[in-house]
């Protein structure tokens, strides 16, 4: 018996980091895309980074949306490939590309009607609003090649295979950065289009990299051999299961991107340095950001597969080993955001206001990468992927929209604080939602089997 249990144990953690290395690496790659375009439009005009940060805003609350249906789908499907049944996983996959269609022509049709109000939400300077437009004109048509390729990914993941998702991310950020270097500055005879030239790297990427996945899928996927016939079937029971599971997570995944974008909101009502700063800050504390999101989304698998094989005790015994790791994932990722940040805010041209600020920004931010490292893996990887959403759901809810949303206006409009003290409001549930996930995981009943 104790041999079976290092045996295990050992197994464990091959698979864990075999998954969690590929995925950081993805989503730090991915993150490079927007921290490149971010520096090529910083050094070209710091209007062009406002109006693009701005616009950026929208297009994360899209992505939260998308991940929500893609963490629905894991969450269900990798419980089904723990009892290695396929069939149903099809039929959820359809369900959830049906859905990201959707909520993609809505935006698509929300930003072609009225850009330059969606734009005003963000800022009231005119020469930003301009830019901004200017590039959402092009970036919506990027919008349905997104959808289709984050709900692929999520299937893909939901059976372990990771790989196919880094080795895309690497093709667009190479095509995306080669077009905007060219299109951005006007070089080798190319016409000088600023952020319209960025917006074109961006959708050519996007293009390329769905057509990649795709003929990977057709050509090389071996376990649940996907086909577009597959996404015209689904099943009422299954979809009734998905959309259970996944509602609530897509409502509190808009809120919180919401939640993120008020802080541009926020911020660019304050001061003209300030939304420039926080799109520097932001950037970078995303590519950080990408090591305890990657832990989460290793979590939710193993976690799901687990479950779904019926081994509940070695599931609790995931849980306490994979806490332990996230704290230690959450020191190392707080030591980089603090070595980096200097190096970073080098390669931009700001001025001394709003590097300041940035530093600032990026000083709390050093902090709560630490504490979130821990509750967001054990939310969303343990508690979430354990077949437990509705616990994360009314957390979330709760801190964010009972506390930190009301705070932070309070104190930007009401107290008039400095921007810096703004941004640690707005980042303070990442500190207390420590204690209720720890309580949760630790002493509360989280585990639940959602197949039938």
């Amino acid at each position: 018996m104790q041999y079976q249990k290092i045996r295990l144990e050992r197994s464990f953690y091959k698979t864990f980091f075999s998954m969690y290395i590929v995925l950081v690496l993805q989503n730090i790659v991915t993150l490079s895309v927007n921290l490149a375009d971010n520096m090529m439009l910083g050094g070209y005009a710091e209007v062009s980074l406002s109006g693009v940060a701005a616009v950026n805003q929208i297009q994360f609350v899209y992505q939260q949306l998308l991940a929500a249906l893609g963490d629905g789908l894991v969450i269900l499907c990798s419980q089904y490939w723990g009892k290695r049944q396929t069939g149903p996983m099809k039929k959820i996959a359809s369900s959830a590309m049906h859905a990201g269609l959707l909520i993609c022509f809505l935006l698509f049709g929300l930003v072609s009607l009225f850009p330059y109000q969606v734009m005003g939400l963000f800022t009231t300077d005119q020469a930003i609003i301009a830019e901004g437009v200017r590039y959402l004109r092009i970036i919506r048509f990027t919008y349905p090649f997104f959808a289709v390729t984050q709900i692929l990914l999520a299937t893909l993941r939901s059976v372990e295979m990771v790989k196919i998702a880094f080795i895309l991310s690497v093709q667009t950020f190479f095509i995306n950065c080669g077009i905007n270097f060219v299109l951005i500055y006007g070089r080798f005879g190319a016409p000088e289009l600023g952020t319209a030239g960025a917006a074109i790297g961006t959708l050519a990427a996007r293009i390329v990299e769905t057509a990649v996945l795709i003929c990977y899928i057709a050509k090389k996927e071996k376990i649940l051999h996907l086909r577009p016939k597959d996404y015209l079937k689904t099943d009422r029971l299954l979809r009734r299961d998905y959309l259970k599971i996944t509602m609530p997570i897509a409502v509190v995944q808009g809120l919180w991107g919401l939640n993120t974008a008020m802080q541009t909101v926020i911020l660019g009502h304050m001061t003209s340095a300030a939304i420039a700063a926080n799109s520097v800050a932001s950037t970078l504390f995303l590519l950080v950001k990408s090591i305890p999101v990657g832990a989460a989304s290793t979590t939710s698998v193993l976690i799901g597969k687990k479950i779904g094989e019926g081994d509940l005790n070695m599931v609790k015994n995931y849980a306490v080993v994979l806490q332990k790791m996230f704290v230690v994932i959450g020191v190392i990722s707080g030591m980089l955001l603090f070595g980096l940040r200097g190096p970073v805010l080098s390669l931009y041209r700001l001025s001394d206001a709003t590097r300041e600020m940035a530093n600032a920004f990026l000083l709390v931010l050093c902090v709560i990468t630490v504490t979130m490292s821990y509750q967001m893996p054990t939310n969303i990887g343990i508690i979430r992927g354990g077949g437990s959403p509705m616990f994360v759901v009314k957390m979330d809810l709760i801190s964010i929209w009972c506390i930190v949303i009301p705070l932070s206006f309070f104190m930007a409009f009401v107290v008039k604080a400095s921007p810096v003290v703004v941004v640690c409001c707005l980042n303070a549930d990442q500190v207390f939602k420590c204690i209720p996930a720890f309580l949760k995981v630790n002493y509360g009943s989280w585990i639940k089997k959602l197949t039938r």
